[in-house]
């Protein structure tokens, strides 16, 4: 029988080792490649972006600097940028494979190497301080940067002078989102200064196009329906006999002490979890509320942590002015993930990683 926890009475602590640790592909994408994506027919440009990578990731390391890790990247030189594009970025929509994609290129590709979120690498420079954090990613072959979407200007700033320290070092970049790099931030903020570093940030890469419908909820059944509150854990103990830890919250409980624990700890958060319980889910009316469960949803779908739930369905997690709002893509992409990970917990149905 698995052990019964709570995540609301946890408080994890994480060190900058452990972040620097951590800047890998999850467990969900940790054994992909080109091989195994599988473009589809229907959509040419996938299969053209699988190959554009794999002479990318073959391109790396020719000439490169040795690496060194952390203390290396502190006491040791950098190289010179290359001429033209400092990297790729992938755009398309949700659930094109764009993170799987990203993934096999980090794979394939010599290392030293660094695989995050956006979330992350902000998260890092805050622990490291920017100037350590571009001393240690300016010895990596290559960076890797997952779901850039850029909601705050201040954010942007920070990451685009980022990006250009390592691009200037000769580090090769990868990033992914749902927005065209010159279009990032368009609509929520008109800042001079931040139209200019949407525009610098546009100009480090050569963007590649992935079209297609999100492979989530292809040939799927819609995502079912919540369960009656009595059901949910037995639920889960009854889909997941073997589960050896089985997270079990009322959702007020959880999404308060998201509100107290900073993000960058949500992955230690549920290391160990199993599969998680949620009773009453409720919509999310708070914008920071909304913003830390979108973080929290990141890390349930990278570990592959089914969800078995009452209350309401999630796709009505947010209210209709966010999915509308400046964060819409952050919020759509939470509910795709989070209806994956109920039809699993709930039918079974895993997806193809």
């Amino acid at each position: 029988m698995a052990q019964i926890v709570h995540l609301a009475d946890r408080s994890p602590q994480v060190t900058p080792d452990q972040l620097l640790a951590g800047f890998h592909p999850s467990y969900r994408f940790g054994e992909v490649s080109f091989d195994t994506y599988i473009p589809d027919p229907a959509h040419p440009s996938q299969a053209q972006a699988v190959e554009r990578l794999r002479r990318f990731a073959a391109s790396l390391g020719r000439g490169s600097g040795s690496g060194g890790g952390f203390l290396g990247g502190l006491f040791g030189g950098g190289r010179k940028r290359a001429a033209g594009p400092a990297g790729i970025y992938l755009d398309g929509g949700f659930g094109v494979g764009k993170t799987h994609l990203l993934a096999s290129t980090w794979h394939a590709a010599p290392g030293p190497k660094a695989f995050g979120t956006f979330v992350e690498y902000t998260n890092l420079v805050g622990a490291l301080s920017f100037r350590k954090a571009v001393d240690v990613l300016k010895e990596y072959t290559l960076v890797c940067i997952d779901e850039f979407e850029l909601d705050d200007p201040g954010d942007t700033v920070l990451m685009s002078r980022l990006m250009r320290e390592l691009a200037d070092a000769g580090v090769h970049l990868v990033a992914t989102s749902n927005t065209l790099p010159g279009s990032l931030g368009e609509g929520r903020f008109a800042a001079q200064d931040f139209q200019r570093e949407i525009q610098v940030l546009a100009e480090q890469f050569e963007v590649i196009r992935v079209d297609g419908e999100d492979y989530r909820h292809r040939g799927l059944s819609a995502a079912p329906d919540p369960l009656p509150d009595d059901q949910v854990v037995s639920t889960a103990e009854a889909n997941f006999p073997d589960a050896g830890v089985l997270a079990v919250d009322d959702f007020d409980a959880l999404t308060a002490m998201l509100s107290r624990v900073h993000p960058s700890r949500y992955r230690e958060l549920v290391k160990d979890v199993d599969v998680i319980a949620l009773h009453d889910v409720k919509t999310i009316t708070e914008q920071a509320t909304a913003l830390r469960f979108v973080v929290f949803a990141d890390r349930l779908y990278d570990k592959d942590v089914p969800v078995v739930a009452s209350g309401i369905p999630f796709d009505d997690l947010f209210t209709q002015e966010m999915m509308h709002g400046g964060y819409m893509k952050k919020y759509f992409r939470t509910v795709s993930r989070m209806t994956a990970l109920v039809r699993e917990g709930q039918l079974g149905i895993a997806e193809e990683k």
